[in-house]
């Protein structure tokens, strides 16, 4: 810890911020901590991100990214500093106009901030997905490899459920039995998507990582955060992100228009139309399935309770997803055996926890 900060210290001073004064921001579900830096060079602000080395953490991929995103014109926050051993990066400052806070400050706003965040990812889309990136910034030059949104990592994720979730919300794990057919369930409706390396998918792509810069023309008016977990896999994933968020409630006329507008702007035919709903609806099931799991192991293993009352939402959602026909088996599954969240399976959950 004291050689953590005295690295942070010496980033600051390097980067001509060592007189700024820092608050905390909200974190998000990772290790990863930010601070918000006010009193900088000429009055800026900035924040620092705080990123302890890692298997997840690592900020020559997030400098990749923000490079790449930032040739596309898309508004990535510039790198003011790094100090990529320790896990430091000073990052400029896009404000604090979260979507979230603009679509509930002013609902009217809604639909076109949404509307641009839609454009942004078929644009996004538009561009190849880069299995490397060049992360070169003055300091530490090195070659990031994007991984693959496969049907390996689809299995892990949608494993999440029956690893967390089930045990602690039935009292009791899945047999092996169940396990393995939902295992396959899980294999066998995810096989439309899993070999798609169309985009570049930046998987947490929703109102509390997207920020509203209106002064800024085109897409650019759309910041965006929290994208160094990015994967090279399906379109939809993003969409579903944006449109199916844990947090917020999208209106579901307006969530349908986005989806139109997003086929609209894609290009799509009839027929590739209709083979995206079917692949929303499938990346759909599998990333809600993968949410309720790892909000349950946010307070079953990290003491986060506050995760648990966002569940049912993220159910509600799942439900809508499962009544695709594309998914007509893994539905049947999960209404016959996998425990819902009731009141009794969220107290049994809060329960099973350990607070910290």
């Amino acid at each position: 810890m004291i050689e953590r900060a005295a690295a942070r210290e010496a980033l600051l001073a390097q980067a001509g911020w060592s007189a700024a004064v820092a608050a905390p921001l909200a974190g998000d579900a990772s290790a990863r901590r930010y601070e918000k830096l006010s009193g900088g060079p000429r009055g800026s602000s900035a924040v620092l991100m705080d990123a302890p080395p890692g298997p997840t953490n690592d900020t020559r991929r997030f400098t990749a990214l923000t490079s790449y995103l930032r040739s596309l014109g898309f508004s990535a926050p510039d790198i003011l500093g790094a100090d990529h051993d320790a896990g430091f990066l000073l990052l400029e400052d896009l404000g604090d106009d979260l979507f979230a806070h603009v679509a509930k400050r002013q609902p009217s706003l809604e639909p076109e901030i949404y509307r641009r965040a839609v454009e942004l990812l078929a644009r996004l889309t538009a561009s190849d997905a880069p299995h490397t990136l060049s992360q070169v910034d003055g300091r530490d030059d090195a070659s990031v490899e994007i991984p693959d949104y496969d049907a390996e990592f689809l299995r892990f994720e949608a494993g999440l459920f029956t690893e967390w979730w089930w045990p602690a919300a039935a009292g009791e794990a899945p047999s092996n039995d169940l396990t393995a057919e939902y295992r396959a369930l899980m294999d066998s409706a995810c096989a439309p998507v899993a070999e798609s390396r169309d985009a570049l998918v930046l998987r947490d792509f929703h109102a509390e990582n997207l920020l509203w810069l209106p002064e800024r023309p085109g897409l650019a008016a759309v910041g965006l955060l929290d994208y160094q977990d990015a994967r090279r896999g399906h379109p939809a994933y993003d969409l579903v992100s944006l449109l199916e968020d844990a947090r917020r409630d999208v209106p579901l006329d307006l969530a349908r228009l986005l989806q139109d507008a997003y086929a609209t702007a894609a290009g799509f035919s009839s027929a590739e139309r209709e083979a995206f709903n079917a692949a929303y609806a499938i990346l759909g099931a599998q990333r809600n399935l993968k949410i309720v799991g790892i909000f349950a192991r946010l307070h079953l293993r990290d003491g986060k309770a506050g995760y648990l009352p966002l569940i049912p939402r993220v159910w509600a959602h799942l439900m809508r997803d499962l009544a695709h026909p594309a998914l007509a088996e893994l539905r049947n599954f999960v209404h016959t055996h996998a425990p819902a969240p009731s009141e009794t399976a969220l107290a049994r959950v809060k329960a099973a926890g350990k607070p910290i």
